[in-house]
């Protein structure tokens, strides 16, 4: 079974129809990415799956169980984080506040102080900027600690947003070397909306790609790799 599940999930934001009838698996400890060009639905697919859009239509599940009838709040609880594009990390808090933020639904203090300690040994930089606030970070280092944040949730399933988007390439190449180390460690399990076609696919397990709001094309990362040019075709000027 499936960790996630979109089942012909439709969705609106604001006054458009963003998603017409996506579906899609996630299985559990695999890392999936989610490619396609501005526009294409993909953060609109995310923010569905942890409800800050609500589905007009169709069905999203976590092992199992209805989750778009949920509280964005409960399905924290449940075991999904959210790591938002653009980071939107808390840029008047200290590294050390903003972590916390994201363990803000937990209440086993072991279990937080663990998970710090977890953060700062994949991110070095970011326990040596305990003390300093968010904002003043680099955007490099920003996007770690957008990472840190959501990994404080203790989450099964990390969807992230766009996480190379405007970071040099070595950046992006350390950013992924963490998340590839936090499937393969940790087991856990990973939904990346990337447009960067190369990088996602050559760390992910799995990949769809998603034009006007649709999966047009799906398969595994290896597959996808073979026929980047069909990949990318999809993905307008943004590829």
């Amino acid at each position: 079974m499936s960790l996630l599940k979109l089942t012909d999930v439709a969705a609106n934001y604001e006054a458009v129809r963003a998603l017409q009838g996506v579906s899609l698996e996630v299985p559990e400890g695999a890392v999936v990415c989610l490619l396609g060009a501005n526009g294409a639905g993909k953060s609109t697919t995310l923010k569905s799956i942890s409800g800050q859009v609500k589905a007009a239509a169709g069905s999203i599940e976590f092992e199992g169980r209805r989750i778009d009838v949920l509280s964005p709040r409960d399905i924290v609880r449940l075991g999904i984080a959210q790591v938002p594009e653009g980071r939107k990390i808390f840029k008047d808090l200290t590294v050390g506040e903003n972590l916390r933020m994201g363990a803000y639904s937990r209440t086993d203090k072991a279990g937080i102080d663990s998970d710090e300690e977890m953060v700062f040994d994949l991110f070095p930089v970011l326990k040596e900027r305990t003390k300093q606030l968010g904002g003043t970070l680099s955007g490099g280092e920003q996007q770690m600690l957008a990472i840190g944040r959501g990994l404080m949730a203790h989450p099964r399933l990390l969807l992230l947003d766009e996480p190379s988007l405007g970071l040099a390439p070595l950046i992006v190449a350390d950013i992924f070397r963490v998340l590839k180390t936090i499937n393969a460690e940790q087991g856990m399990t990973l939904l990346i909306v990337e447009q960067n076609v190369h990088v996602s696919l050559k760390n992910a397990d799995y990949g769809y790609v998603l034009q006007v709001g649709k999966v047009t094309v799906e398969g595994s990362a290896s597959e996808l790799l073979e026929k980047k040019e069909v990949v990318e075709s999809y993905m307008g000027s943004q590829a």
